[in-house]
């Protein structure tokens, strides 16, 4: 059972919100899980209470809980977590893009959770548990893309290996591009959306909104690149889509925000009114990521498109072969 833990916050950590400092220290925490720690006092910042957007400052000391993967439920001790049965092997090995001593790149399918939930017991978390009993260390996810988001996710073999990827994800050394198709054609062809996002409750579940004035102390910065590939006008666009910052459901309202939704986008507004002949599914594919890796080299991975956005390229006669994997 891991004990809680205290660090003391470098000269080099002053000035870095909390929010930060976490993805560099604890890369698997989300933001919405450290949004419950902060929120029920679990982490704290010397005697008091923290936020996400808490400044810190050099010598201040955080208590770290006893996190989520540190520890196995008391029903599920490590010895009765089963290895993965033949069927969740074929369907791990089907995502695997890339694999070496220090880490995997996959192709996660749309529709295919990363972690699990109330009702989501089949998910690619689940996955590494039971590969974590064949190679005696849990292999952990470094970042995640939403449920209906498919393509490239990367997942380190070891803790350290974790701890190295999160530096640079932080850092904003990994670049990463995603393919969507938008309901009508952004204006101008390619641009930078500098757009703050909080997020907001709502019947169907959290969605993100730009930041209003007063809400600056929970806003989180959020800036992303476009461009327009192709385009079938008045009805759709293909865009490719460069994220500065990582947050939760960033590209989908960015894209919403200045008027062109993603397809499919239940929570943004990119299922209404679509075009006849496409699938009810989110159009946003993770399509490539390039890093140095933490040993030596470049990681340079680019993953092909899921079936119901080839259907979607052929109708509106777009050809994702126009690009080769270096051009994004």
């Amino acid at each position: 059972m891991s004990e809680v833990k205290r660090h003391v916050v470098s000269a080099e950590e002053d000035g870095m919100r909390l929010d930060r400092w976490f993805r560099l220290h604890f890369p698997q925490v989300t933001f919405a899980y450290l949004n419950k720690l902060t929120r029920t006092g679990q982490v704290r910042i010397g005697s008091g209470r923290a936020r996400t957007s808490s400044r810190l400052a050099e010598g201040q000391e955080i208590r770290v809980p006893p996190l989520a993967f540190d520890t196995r439920p008391a029903d599920k001790p490590a010895a009765e977590t089963p290895p993965l049965s033949p069927q969740e092997r074929r369907l791990f090995q089907s995502m695997v893009l890339h694999e070496d001593a220090d880490l995997y790149v996959l192709n996660k399918p749309a529709g295919f959770a990363v972690q699990g939930g109330t009702k989501t017991h089949r998910h690619l978390d689940g996955l590494l548990m039971g590969l974590g009993v064949e190679l005696r260390e849990r292999p952990l996810l470094v970042h995640r893309l939403d449920r209906d988001t498919s393509g490239i996710i990367v997942v380190a073999k070891r803790r350290h290996v974790a701890a190295a990827l999160g530096k640079l994800f932080a850092t904003r050394a990994v670049k990463k591009t995603y393919w969507a198709l938008v309901k009508g054609v952004p204006k101008p062809a390619q641009g930078r959306i500098d757009v703050a996002l909080i997020k907001a409750k709502g019947p169907e579940g959290d969605r993100m909104r730009a930041a209003r004035q007063g809400e600056e102390e929970d806003e989180q910065h959020a800036v992303t690149h476009y461009a327009v590939v192709d385009k079938a006008p008045p009805l759709a666009a293909w865009v490719s889509l460069k994220p500065v910052t990582g947050r939760q459901h960033q590209l989908r309202a960015h894209m919403a925000h200045i008027g062109t939704p993603i397809l499919g986008d239940q929570k943004y507004g990119g299922d209404r009114d679509m075009p006849g002949g496409i699938d009810q599914q989110l159009h946003l594919h993770a399509r490539r990521i390039v890093f140095p890796h933490p040993r030596e080299g470049v990681v340079d991975v680019s993953a092909p498109l899921p079936g119901h956005m080839q259907r979607s390229f052929a109708l509106f006669g777009f050809d994702p072969a126009r690009f080769t994997a270096a051009d994004g």
